[in-house]
């Protein structure tokens, strides 16, 4: 019998892959990105002592308008544009992008375009 692969777990074994060389450091996090269907949600994340610098997410208190629209690729871009936002306050203009294992397409490419246009680097 054939089985039907299940997307979250190669989704899962793509992230592992990348994570062994993707690292963030105190000056330059990792950005990662996660998506659910009705959300999507960005942490900076210091690999060296294993916290979590800033996030935004459709449900960050910023973003309240996006509760019942969070899974679409306008949110996303909203989502990019207050990650980067955050990081030029905290002195952070580079950044190591994570995609999370997902493909960079839609509201991942979104994301990532907008906080790159709001003058993230990576």
């Amino acid at each position: 019998m054939i089985k039907k692969v299940d997307r979250n777990v190669a989704r899962k074994k793509r992230h592992a892959r990348v994570r062994k060389t993707v690292k963030g450091t105190p000056e330059r996090p990792r950005l990662n990105v996660f998506r659910s269907s009705n959300h999507i949600y960005a942490q900076a994340i210091d690999d060296v002592t294993g916290t979590t610098l800033f996030s935004a997410s459709t449900l960050s208190p910023e973003l309240s308008h996006l509760r019942n629209s969070g899974g679409n690729i306008e949110a996303a871009k909203q989502v990019g544009e207050l990650v980067a936002k955050k990081a030029l306050e905290r002195g952070i203009k580079e950044v190591v992008f994570d995609r999370g294992g997902y493909l960079y397409h839609g509201r991942v490419a979104a994301l990532a375009e907008a906080a790159r246009a709001a003058g993230l680097k990576f």
